[in-house]
């Protein structure tokens, strides 16, 4: 049974997500505050996290910075803005996804089974993959552009991990989508892969401008440009 702290003030909603939740064979705890939450977190183990960026005593973006000093779990922002600064601070700071109120179930719970799922789908081990400047250490989840590591999200580190597979192949937003999901139907906002991709970009290239690892094919798709070596 997947365990998930739920972390949301309104108590209508957080009723409402907790029977959902409860009904589909989750465990649920709930936290309405910031403190709480962190001392839920501290107190036992957790699959998930659906965390509400707008809190009492704090913001989601705290609780979430104080969980990636010590998990990699997996978190789902809930957010009322659909800015792309606010998604992209998420997501920088290691959530693996976000939901925008309001909300319908059936994307909640396609959006739960999607991250759960893709955790899965890259667990850490295997060989060190070289490419370019590039090394790649999943034992150790460390990305290096030579002797610099880099921090990437969870999620910039699993795309990375997609195109890594396969070099010098165009892919279509779809099919990236289909490797990241593990082939579960789900909600993905249209330009979120465009923005995982530009931070990756700013991340890896010497010039995101122009870029020498992962090239956009014009109505095709996207390709890594570069040679893969796995040791």
């Amino acid at each position: 049974m997947n365990r998930i702290l739920l972390v949301e003030d309104d108590q209508a909603l957080a009723l409402g997500i907790e029977f959902t939740l409860t009904e589909q064979k989750y465990a649920v705890q709930r936290a309405a505050t910031a403190q709480a939450a962190k001392e839920l977190f501290d107190q036992k183990n957790f699959d998930l996290i659906i965390l509400d960026i707008n809190l009492p005593d704090d913001n989601g973006y705290e609780v979430c910075r104080y969980i990636r000093e010590k998990s990699d779990v997996a978190i789902i922002f809930l957010t009322a803005c659909a800015d792309e600064v606010n998604i992209v601070l998420g997501l920088d700071l290691g959530g693996d996804d976000y939901i925008t109120k309001p909300f319908r179930v059936k994307e909640l719970l396609s959006r739960i089974k999607a991250v759960t799922r893709r955790k899965a789908k890259f667990p850490l081990g295997g060989r060190v993959v070289r490419s370019g400047e590039l090394t790649v250490d999943p034992a150790k989840a460390m990305v290096k552009k030579g002797d610099l590591e880099l921090a990437l999200t969870a999620q910039e580190y699993r795309l990375l991990l997609i195109f890594l597979d396969y070099p010098h192949i165009v892919l279509k937003r779809e099919q990236i989508l289909t490797e990241l999901f593990n082939g579960v139907e789900t909600y993905f906002e249209e330009n979120t892969l465009s923005v995982y991709i530009k931070r990756i970009r700013e991340k890896i290239e010497d010039d995101s401008s122009d870029p020498q690892y992962i090239v956009t094919q014009r109505g095709l798709g996207y390709k890594w440009n570069q040679d893969v070596q796995k040791e």
